[in-house]
């Protein structure tokens, strides 16, 4: 999936893998990051991403932040893992959100100047990430639902007030997750 913000000239791409097996995550990250200094390219384990809906946001939150210079971490692909996560603090969110050795599946949030920039970054990612390219992985499935209630702490009665309103468990679900992001903006 990609789009192109409205307001903002960047490109976002939100792209998932399967079957990813990854040997040393850190070696993995610090490899990955020397390639692609200047575009912020965050990863995250697909199993803890409600949508693609959710990795958008997370991007428009990151783009706003800086620019209007509200930005809580200094690198925008940090800065797109605090908001998808709904945290303040960079090690709460990597713990939260952030790959680990058993992520079997991964969403790469790529935020590019252009559509060439971003075209380019896209096939990067594809030939670097050990798996299967499969952008269904970034959809929220039943096995997800539990998983993310408790990940960003969305208590029964809570989850039930949202369902009576809109009908749909995991529309709710990502409504949540997405009104937890917009309370973080409020904080900044």
């Amino acid at each position: 999936m990609t789009r192109k913000p409205e307001k903002n000239n960047e490109n976002i791409a939100i792209i998932g893998f399967r079957n990813v097996k990854i040997e040393n995550i850190n070696t993995f990250l610090e490899q990955f990051r020397n390639k692609t200094k200047d575009v912020p390219i965050q990863f995250f384990d697909a199993q803890k991403v409600a949508s693609s809906q959710h990795m958008y946001f997370a991007a428009l939150n990151t783009l706003n932040a800086f620019k209007k210079k509200t930005n809580i971490s200094k690198n925008m692909a940090v800065e797109s893992l605090l908001y998808a996560s709904a945290q303040r603090q960079i090690e709460k969110a990597v713990n939260m959100l952030g790959i680990k050795q058993n992520s079997s599946e991964v969403v790469a949030l790529i935020i590019a100047k252009d559509t060439h920039e971003k075209d380019n970054y896209i096939r990067l990612v594809t030939k670097t990430i050990p798996g299967e390219r499969d952008d269904n992985v970034v959809e929220l499935t039943d096995k997800k639902v539990n998983t993310l209630k408790k990940l960003f702490k969305i208590s029964d009665l809570e989850f039930e007030a949202k369902l009576k309103k809109q009908g749909l468990e995991k529309e709710a679900l990502i409504d949540l997750i997405l009104e937890r992001m917009a309370l973080l903006v409020t904080k900044s």
